[in-house]
């Protein structure tokens, strides 16, 4: 059966006005159009909705019945078709999935919490550590947020760079290199790197082998916790960025310098699924991510 939702918009008048012409002025339709509407939801319900009590009408049992279901439907209506474009923090309850490196989390995840908390106490955050494969969850809609150096290359993800973090080579206090660093000696040292997928080379071995230099790389972790930690008791060099590292360099007590080699600075990129543009506590979400990065990086 082909349901006419428009007749309840005009049910809705019609109980209201108590009249066809009542009806019409308020639709601004014609008083023929509204009775052949009335006559079609006669029909359609079985019952005279209306009937005529001297020079009024009165609604039937059934028609005083439904009353508050009409309503309630037709603001069901219009809340599905004309969203509130408002956003109550105080009442919003979501949860929240962002993915990024494990040394951005370290690195963010107070300053985002403190503002989450503030502004949207109802706001629950789950942080996840990036994986070394393709998971498709910001697709699928598993992950709300990823942060990386990486900007995904399909036309339905969005994406917006939020900061870059400068590459340096993090030591103990007391390196024997005394924090003087020159592209030889950072070679001479020994190194531990950060690779997921275990990799024991990386970009900046090609700016090494253009000078004829090779590192000696002793190990490869997959955190950079993990890396800066063992670095933290040794003289072993961990090459890293700026930002990430900053909170566990100075944990542990570490020294950073200026990697010695032109390297560009990481891109800290907030990617997205297109689902989620108009999507008011997605975009407020985003707003906090930024504001935290901001924060990061001027801190």
């Amino acid at each position: 059966m082909h349901l006419d939702l428009n007749l309840l918009v005009v049910l809705d008048a019609l109980l209201d006005e108590g009249s066809v012409m009542g009806a019409a002025e308020r639709l601004h339709l014609s008083s023929p159009a509204i009775s052949r509407s009335l006559g079609r939801l006669r029909k359609l319900t079985g019952d005279d909705i209306l009937v005529r009590t001297g020079r009024t009408m009165v609604p039937t049992p059934y028609a005083t019945a439904i009353r508050e279901d009409v309503r309630l439907l037709l603001s069901q209506a219009h809340d599905v078709l004309v969203p509130s474009r408002t956003l109550d923090l105080d009442r919003l309850e979501r949860t929240f999935t962002l993915q990024c490196h494990d040394g951005l989390a370290t690195a963010l995840t107070p300053a985002l919490l403190r503002r989450v908390q503030e502004n949207a106490p109802r706001v629950r955050l789950r942080i996840l550590t990036e994986s070394s494969v393709d998971t498709g969850d910001l697709r699928r809609g598993r992950v709300d947020v990823e942060l990386s150096e990486d900007q995904p290359d399909p036309a339905e993800f969005r994406s917006e760079t939020l900061g870059s973090d400068p590459l340096v080579v993090a030591m103990r206090s007391g390196h024997p290199c005394g924090g003087q660093l020159d592209l030889r000696a950072y070679a001479s040292y020994p190194h531990v790197v950060v690779s997921r997928r275990g990799r024991l080379a990386g970009p900046i071995d090609e700016v090494l082998a253009a000078e004829g230099l090779r590192r000696n790389v002793s190990a490869a972790v997959t955190t950079g916790a993990m890396a800066l930690h063992a670095a933290s008791r040794s003289d072993m060099l961990v090459t890293t960025t700026a930002l990430v590292s900053r909170p566990l360099v100075e944990a542990f007590n570490m020294i950073c310098v200026p990697l010695p080699a032109a390297f560009p600075a990481a891109s800290i990129n907030c990617n997205w699924h297109q689902r989620y543009d108009s999507d008011l506590a997605h975009t407020w979400l985003r707003d906090q991510v930024r504001a935290a990065v901001t924060d990061l990086v001027a801190g």
